[in-house]
């Protein structure tokens, strides 16, 4: 079956190619059609996932070991093969019968450079610590400069080490359902995560966990936001930007199921993913509803809400590591057109805010151009607003994905 698992990941890397389409979405399409083994499947996304992350590193090797331009599918099989080598721990022999099997029109060159790149190893891996940053770290070129302006060239090595490594499972203990303790009594494997007291390390996910909304799969980075705005039970709450729910429920949680969330997102198929997370949850307040949130509506009536909480679209600078293809989907044009819309949906917020709530303004960038920038020409505009307090979460000093966290507080 692990030829299948192969044959099935280079299907993946040629329709991602052609088309670049979100990786986590071309990925779940595929597994629900392949009829693979659990085994097998965790395979494909180890190989699909761990080439995106190496993708111009594996460039660079084929570049050395072939000259010449290669075919799409041929560049492909290199990629996989060359994958397997230099980041698994599967046999070499493996490795390149099943790879070179998968070469419909191009099995001997693929099998010649699968064997070259094993027994130069030593030389390939020495001339990739002298290859160019974009190539050794498998980056756009403009955001490592960007990184590096922004926070230095040690954080910028910490944060791509962080990118390229395989993200491990967490999962958010569900109050409304079970306590933390529960759950590690049941799965004394389950470690907790230091960034937040709900937070677990856990090897696997019981399917009872997640069918009885025991748990959420959820980075604790995402948590920082909701305890910043801190609602309390019997008050009126809205989620301007809620699919698919990890923060909406968690907000439930704290305010003990008392009072009304007002959960948006503009998609029919995103709000009912978000509808099927609050009731598995058992987020009873949460009112999942398809609404724009930049748009008047009835439900959105000015000074209505005590407390906002914006998770606003950005660019997703700061959760690479899960989101894998996301460095190579991401342009300098993003960072002027996210901004503009980011600024628009806080200021259409603040006015849905009563005189004395609060108001929290998060993204899961690492750009301050989408984050503190946002925050002060927000400032500029909205002269009736104060910030309270700031949160950014880096992955190199707080060992969790990339987010940022700002408190606001109407006066007037």
């Amino acid at each position: 079956m692990a030829a299948n698992a192969r044959a099935t990941t280079l299907r993946l890397l040629l329709d991602w190619e052609r088309k670049r389409p979100h990786a986590d979405d071309l990925l779940h399409e595929k597994l629900e059609s392949a009829g693979l083994d659990p085994r097998d499947r965790g395979l494909v996304m180890e190989l699909f996932y761990g080439i995106l992350r190496h993708l111009s590193e594996l460039d660079f090797l084929i570049g050395r070991l072939r000259e010449g331009n290669l075919d799409a599918e041929t560049r492909a099989v290199l990629r996989l093969g060359l994958y397997q080598l230099f980041h698994t721990r599967i046999p070499v022999f493996a490795a390149v019968k099943e790879t070179v099997s998968l070469a419909r029109r191009s099995g001997g060159l693929v099998n010649a450079v699968l064997r070259r790149a094993d027994r130069e190893r030593a030389a390939l891996l020495a001339a990739l610590e002298q290859a160019p940053p974009e190539s050794r770290w498998s980056h756009p070129d403009f955001l490592l400069a960007k990184w590096t302006e922004h926070f230095g060239a040690d954080a910028t090595r910490a944060l791509v080490e962080w990118n390229n490594t395989p993200a491990p499972v967490i999962v958010r203990a569900n109050t409304l359902r079970t306590t933390v303790e529960a759950l590690r009594a049941e799965l004394p494997e389950a470690v907790p995560h230091p960034f937040h007291p709900l937070a677990l390390l856990v090897p696997r996910i019981p399917t009872e966990w997640l069918a009885e909304g025991r748990c959420y799969a959820q980075d604790p980075s995402t948590l920082a936001a909701c305890d910043l705005l801190a609602p309390q039970p019997g008050e009126t709450v809205l989620d301007a930007c809620a699919a698919p729910g990890g923060k909406t429920t968690y907000l439930a949680a704290l305010m003990r199921n008392e009072g009304r969330i007002v959960a948006c997102d503009l998609w029919e198929s995103r709000v009912t993913r978000l509808r099927d997370n609050c009731q598995r949850l058992g987020a009873t307040i949460a009112e999942p509803a398809v609404l724009d949130t930049m748009k008047e509506s009835p439900v959105l009536a000015p000074q209505s809400f005590d407390r906002i909480l914006i998770d606003a679209p950005c660019s997703n600078t700061g959760v690479i590591r899960r989101r894998v293809d996301v460095r190579w989907r991401l342009t300098d044009e993003d960072f002027i057109r996210m901004p503009e819309q980011q600024l628009a949906l806080l200021r259409r917020c603040a006015g849905l805010l009563k005189p004395g709530g609060t108001m929290v303004y998060s993204t899961c960038s690492l750009e301050p151009e989408e984050n503190e920038q946002v925050i002060e020409e927000a400032l500029r505009a909205l002269p009736n607003f104060r910030v309270q307090t700031t949160r950014p979460v880096r992955p190199w000093i707080d060992g969790v994905d990339g987010a940022f966290s700002a408190l606001l507080v109407r006066e007037t």
